[in-house]
């Protein structure tokens, strides 16, 4: 599913005009990222948790030369899916 279809979903679920659910998921999306950007966790409850990890410096291996070399220490962002989500799923 592409953002376009998952607002014409929204749409017709959420009884909205296209352009109200864009608006919406628009905003959603900016408040989740801004939040995540803050390094602050988004818990929505029944559907999973965005948070920013630390991952820590490592050794690698170049593949094309073999060499190590270090990968250095990095934020990335971490979706855990909740309990609903992951039922609806198995």
């Amino acid at each position: 599913m592409n953002k376009a279809e998952l607002i014409n979903a929204i749409a017709e679920k959420a009884n909205l005009t296209k352009a109200d659910a864009k608006a919406a998921l628009d905003a959603t999306l900016a408040a989740i990222s801004d939040a995540v950007a803050n390094n602050d966790k988004v818990a929505l409850i029944g559907f999973g948790t965005f948070a920013v990890v630390e991952k820590g410096a490592r050794t690698g291996i170049n593949p094309a030369t073999k060499e190590k070399i270090v990968i250095p220490a990095k934020k990335v962002v971490k979706f855990k899916a909740g309990a609903e989500l992951a039922a609806k799923v198995k």
